[in-house]
Formats: structure tokens, C-alpha cells, sequence
């Protein structure tokens, strides 16, 4: 995600504007619908949320780390059962009020507040690279898990996202990973890893970096970060930008912008 640019008022969906329920403020901690210049982040995550939803079709799901609860109102529409969890109060608020399919509570990631064996999946996109015990985690993740159930997890591919960085480049990232890495941290828990797939730009994203000077996703940082109102060809380029425009491509894993992994708890 990246600071929202200045001098541009949000352009709010017509669902959030019929609503009384002010959106939860775009920080650059989480991403939100509804914002046209944060169109493009908001699908990069949405497209995980879309092609993994299948698996929590008939499923008790945890969705840890639930943000602005959109991700979770979409597994609602499939699962048998959604608990969305966040350390965030104001978040949580919000997603109660506006989404009342997901029964939400507060906690802590790394202690979670859910029985022993007691999901069948645990959700947890774009949110574990914000924590400080990522292992502390996946090892809860397998706790509240029952045996053959799975964790869904993405995150920013270290390589790409902060690339040639010893820190992340989002100051709210604590730890980002590459692909070896997360595989380890799953392994180590005792997870069995059974798809590492990536998150990479298709046909029509690619003409964009072509069209913005090599890079789609540098030409909106340099002008968020600039402080100054964006171009008009760039905000609607931007704002067209829909969830088949990303890939879920396995090969070259290095080169992905996301990974995405699929976790199995083992039946023992």
C-alpha cells in the first residue's frame, strides 16, 4: 500500500456511499475499498481472496489479521462460519458494524483466543510481514487448526517489494520474506506446504509498466510521495484496474510481487 495522494478527496464506492458508516482513514497500514488511487493495491490483494475462496466453501474459517473486514465479508458468502480477528479496536468496530455476516472479535495473533483444533482454515493475507513473532504465529495457526485443515497465507515477496533493502521499505513491515523463507517458517511449525504459487502482473498490468516509464508501481509511490495531485491518466489508469489483471503463477517465484501459500496441518 502507499500514502494516499494529496490534494485528490477519496472517490468512495456507491456501497460506502449510502452508507452512514464512515470508511476506516487509509494510513498505509492496510488497504480499503473505494479509493480510486488505492485501486490498484486493493486489487492486488483482492485477487487472492478470489481465486483461494474455494477452499473455505462449507468451512469454519479464521480469518487473523482482518483489517477493514472486506476479505472477510467475501468468505462469509461461501463459508459456514467467519471469525475475523484484529488487534485493531477502531477495526474491529467497523467490521461489525459493516459487516455483520463475520462474527468479529479482538486478540492477539501470536495468542490467539480460539479453542484447540476448533477451524477448518485459518486466513492470513498481507498481514504476517506487520508481525514481530511470525513464528509464534503459523505455530498458533496450527493450534487452533483441526487436523487436514489449511493455512492461506500471502505476503509481499521480499525480493521484489523492498529489493536490495536490509529494512522494509513499509515502515509498518516489521520482517519480509522470500519464498525459501516462508516455506521454512511453515515447515518449521509443522506445516506441510502443498502449493507456493505468486501473485505477478498479467498482459494488460505489464502494458502499463511499459506505458509509465518501466514500472506501474513506482509511478504511483513517486507521486504519492511527492505530495502532489495525481495525473489524470494515471488516476484512471489506476482506478481500471480489476482482479484478472493479476496472475497466480508458479514458476519463477522469485520474480512474484506476493506469494501465496497453501499449508497443511498433517493428520496425524
Amino acid at each position: 500500500m502507499i500514502p494516499p495522494a494529496v490534494g485528490n478527496p477519496p472517490s468512495i464506492s456507491p456501497e460506502s456511499a449510502t452508507s452512514a458508516l464512515e470508511p476506516l482513514p487509509l494510513t498505509g497500514e492496510r488497504t480499503v475499498p473505494g479509493i480510486a488511487e488505492e485501486n490498484y493495491w486493493f486489487r492486488r490483494h483482492e485477487i487472492v481472496y478470489s481465486r483461494l475462496l474455494e477452499r473455505c466453501a462449507g468451512k469454519t474459517v479464521l480469518e487473523a489479521g482482518s483489517g477493514e473486514g472486506y476479505g472477510a465479508n467475501m468468505i462469509a458468502a461461501v463459508a459456514t462460519k467467519v471469525i475475523g480477528l484484529d488487534y485493531d479496536a477502531g477495526a474491529v468496530a467497523h467490521v461489525r458494524a459493516r459487516y455483520p455476516r463475520v462474527e468479529m472479535i479482538q486478540g492477539n495473533l501470536a495468542a490467539l483466543p480460539l479453542d484447540d483444533e476448533s477451524v477448518d482454515v485459518v486466513v492470513n493475507f498481507q498481514v504476517i510481514e506487520h508481525l514481530w513473532d511470525q513464528s509464534q504465529f503459523i505455530r498458533e495457526g496450527l493450534r487452533v487448526l483441526r487436523p487436514g485443515g489449511e493455512l492461506l497465507i500471502s505476503t509481499p515477496n521480499r525480493i521484489t517489494f523492498s529489493p536490495g533493502r536490509d529494512t522494509p521499505l513499509n515502515p509498518f513491515h516489521t520482517r519480509e520474506l522470500n519464498a525459501a523463507e516462508l516455506t521454512e517458517l511453515l515447515v518449521d511449525a509443522g506445516f506441510e506446504v502443498t502449493l507456493m504459487t505468486g501473485v505477478q502482473h498479467g498482459a494488460s498490468l505489464k502494458a502499463l509498466d511499459a506505458k509509465h516509464g518501466g514500472s506501474f508501481i513506482d509511478a504511483q509511490i513517486e507521486r504519492a510521495l511527492a505530495g502532489e495531485p495525481w495525473p489524470a491518466e494515471l488516476t484512471a489508469d489506476v482506478a481500471d484496474v480489476g482482479i484478472d489483471d493479476f496472475a497466480l503463477i508458479e514458476a519463477d517465484i522469485d520474480t512474484s510481487l506476493d506469494l501465496v501459500a497453501i499449508a497443511v496441518k498433517p493428520i496425524v
